[in-house]
């Protein structure tokens, strides 16, 4: 299987609508809205699109769920594993197969690599590595929590019609494409939604928007609870995305 990078962007707004002083006690309540990220495609997208990817984000916990949840931990197929500041953008990636450590921001792109235990001083070397990081980072993250991010900036959601997965579950299929944004924003995805779970449950790859065949088809398989989230860790088969976690316990990577 080939891994294609995909975007993934980190507007995590939150919306507090506070509602006044309207009973005895004198209480409010906060409202969390699955607010689109500034940049998200709202005119060209259409609303019954929208209204899946909200229902997609209740059911994977709630935004304000999503939005709470500071740290995430896991391992990308055997390959890689990401511990992520999503407050900071702090990142940290140890190579599995090959021996590198990443710690870096994936907001302004500095920070500290070390090859085999060898720190890199060029910054020529430096940045390249801290480059590849920032695109892992954009792949792997969208292989775990693209459910999370259809409202992002730069996204376009259509709805395309009932269809069954290759699981044979009957499910609302979205197109989600991209404009100017991510490492490959000519990539397109079919994303199925199950009718019953209302979970993410297959995601079809198109390199280009326009293509009429999808390079793959994925299931998205074994959710459990993570913390207050949850999360997906089977893309099928051996495909497993191992060692999940959303436990501020991860803040130890960081001190």
């Amino acid at each position: 299987m080939q891994y294609p990078k995909i975007i993934i962007a980190l507007f995590l707004g939150i919306t507090m609508i506070s509602c006044g002083n309207q009973s005895s006690s004198n209480e409010s309540t906060i409202d969390y809205q699955n607010i689109a990220a500034d940049g998200f495609n709202v005119k060209g997208s259409d609303a019954k699109a929208i209204s899946i990817a909200d229902e997609v984000m209740q059911a994977m916990g709630g935004r304000k769920a999503w939005d709470e949840t500071r740290y995430l931990k896991w391992n990308f197929f055997g390959s890689r594993i990401h511990v992520w500041d999503k407050k900071t953008g702090d990142l940290v990636i140890e190579g599995i197969r090959d021996t590198f450590d990443i710690r870096m921001n994936i907001h302004n792109n500095t920070g500290r690599v070390k090859l085999k235990g060898i720190e890199l001083s060029a910054q020529d070397s430096l940045q390249k590595y801290l480059d590849k990081g920032k695109s892992m980072w954009i792949n792997d993250a969208y292989w775990v929590f693209m459910p999370h991010k259809l409202k992002d900036s730069g996204v376009t959601l259509k709805y395309i019609s009932k269809d069954t997965t290759q699981n044979g579950r009957s499910a609302d299929v979205l197109s989600l494409s991209f404009d100017q944004v991510g490492d490959t924003p000519e990539n397109m995805y079919y994303v199925y939604v199950d009718d019953s779970t209302r979970l993410v449950s297959q995601w079809d790859f198109y390199p280009e928007v326009n293509d009429s065949t999808a390079q793959f088809k994925t299931p998205w398989e074994d959710y459990k609870q993570y913390d207050r989230l949850l999360l997906s860790g089977s893309r099928g088969g051996d495909y497993i995305i191992g060692d999940l976690s959303a436990s501020d316990t991860l803040s130890r990577y960081f001190q």
